[in-house]
């Protein structure tokens, strides 16, 4: 049987994820190293996003092949068997980031680039157009950061990446679109129509998925099958996961009692309340507002 290898980085033997949150490198940094063949392999942990800007090639990811014209963006996403071959003049950027920690930061703001970090992808990025102009200054910006070593490195380097991956879903939704790809449209549209509801009713606990997908003109069952297909999320855990921020949200910054922040958000019971939040948290509400203001306070 033929053993796929599983690397940390190309040519590294895997190492915790959590080593190297966020790595950025040229291309041909390594790519040179082996001859600018890089055989299948898969990285159990790691997403990666890269940006070919000169050279081109093919990328293998999952047994399709698809040529690299750049410029163009290439997303591997954990899990996915890769492999490249790039043409010797070959440039551009590759980002390594720990795939769960990233998805955790972008499902508190923006939770629609969930699908964007699960699906393997090679986007044609149009030169000279505004989306050309916004990607390059931002990969350039996240390789600059993690060569200084300085304190809130990690914050930094993952609010660039977040920003980066809000211009790779440009990328995408600016894609010629095939039939395929106005099914995705439409379903991404209906889901965006649910999240405008959930923004509007969220603090209405006598509201569930029912009322939201009876006024979408779904079945509950549907509603969730479209947020799963496109959040990664069911339509419950999208609901929930918006009363969770606010609650949080009260509980660091407002000086509303623990009572008072559960009946702004629709809780009639303060008790019900704090076990629902520490079902979502792990913490009871009265200890998030604890660590809220220590490290608010610098503590």
């Amino acid at each position: 049987m033929t053993t796929v290898p599983n690397f940390a980085l190309y040519g590294h033997e895997a190492q915790p994820s959590w080593l190297d949150m966020v790595h950025v490198e040229r291309i041909p940094v390594r790519s040179s190293l082996f001859d600018w063949e890089i055989e299948p392999h898969v990285h159990d942990a790691l997403l990666q996003l890269l940006y070919v800007v000169a050279g081109g090639g093919e990328v293998f990811i999952d047994e399709l092949k698809w040529p690299l014209h750049p410029p163009c963006l290439v997303v591997v996403p954990a899990s996915a068997v890769h492999g490249f071959h790039f043409r010797p003049d070959t440039d551009g950027h590759v980002i390594t980031a720990a795939q769960r920690p990233l998805e955790a930061a972008v499902q508190a703001v923006a939770p629609e680039l969930l699908a964007l970090l699960r699906k393997p992808a090679v986007l044609r990025v149009e030169a000279g157009s505004r989306h050309a102009e916004a990607l390059l200054p931002l990969f350039e910006a996240m390789e600059r950061e993690t060569r200084v070593h300085e304190a809130g490195q990690m914050a930094v380097g993952l609010s660039l990446l977040v920003a980066l991956l809000v211009q790779v879903a440009r990328v995408g939704a600016a894609q010629p679109a095939g039939e395929d790809a106005l099914l995705r449209s439409r379903k991404a549209r209906q889901v965006e129509r649910f999240r405008a509801l959930v923004e509007a009713r969220f603090r209405e606990r006598g509201v569930g998925v029912e009322d939201y997908a009876r006024t979408l003109g779904v079945s509950a069952g549907q509603l969730s099958r479209l947020c799963r297909e496109v959040l990664g999320a069911s339509a419950l855990d999208v609901l929930n996961a918006r009363v969770v921020h606010e609650a949080q949200r009260e509980l660091a910054y407002s000086l509303l009692s623990v009572k008072q922040v559960a009946a702004v958000l629709g809780f009639e019971d303060e008790a019900y309340f704090g076990r629902f939040f520490k079902k979502h948290t792990g913490h009871r509400p009265t200890e998030f507002r604890a660590m809220a203001r220590q490290r608010l306070a610098g503590g």
